[in-house]
């Protein structure tokens, strides 16, 4: 395989990290990874918040349910809207914003980090708390937020997939596909 799809099939979620300081090169490494992501109509709608301060990483740790776990850095990927190149950044922010938060996962993968990816749009409670410990005006809106580390647990590569799941020409529902194949082998 080549070293991408390699990097693509180990990129797990890590939720144990070392105490390892992640270098402010990986880092930046990341966020250009990040703006490196296709965009519609290359409207770029993002904008990050990296946090590496203990105390606020501390306060996110507090208020995200499923976000208490010890990396050392966190980068927020927020969809805005004002730093959009065109009216695209409005309707497909998640979009964008999403590829940006894969291209970071797969890159860690290569700089010999490990990430988690918490979920924060459109849970507003969690929208809310991410919002006041990150100072993030009510005009972008956090999508969710990247802890990166060094891992302190190593997961096997794998894929998950299903060839059911797949669909050839056009889109045939389950009972369709199993009568036809049913039919056949009678």
């Amino acid at each position: 395989m080549t070293e991408v799809i390699d990097f693509i099939f180990q990129r797990r979620s890590i939720r144990n990290y070392s105490d390892q300081t992640v270098e402010p090169e990986k880092i930046e490494l990341l966020l250009k990874a990040a703006m490196a992501a296709p965009s519609a109509a290359n409207s770029q709608p993002w904008e990050f918040v990296v946090v590496t301060e203990n105390e606020i990483m501390d306060r996110l740790r507090e208020r995200l349910l499923f976000g208490r776990y010890n990396a050392p850095v966190a980068i927020a990927v927020c969809g805005s809207p004002k730093v959009a190149s065109n009216p695209a950044g409005k309707k497909f922010w998640i979009q964008d914003c999403s590829a940006a938060i894969e291209n970071i996962l797969i890159a860690a993968v290569g700089l010999g980090l490990g990430t988690v990816w918490i979920g924060v749009y459109p849970i507003e409670p969690t929208e809310r708390s991410v919002r006041q410990v990150l100072n993030i005006p009510e005009d972008v809106t956090p999508l969710g937020i990247i802890y990166v580390g060094y891992p302190a647990e190593t997961k096997e590569a794998r894929t998950r997939f299903n060839e059911r799941l797949v669909h050839w020409q056009q889109y045939e529902p389950r009972m369709q596909r199993a009568k036809q194949k049913n039919a056949k082998n009678q």
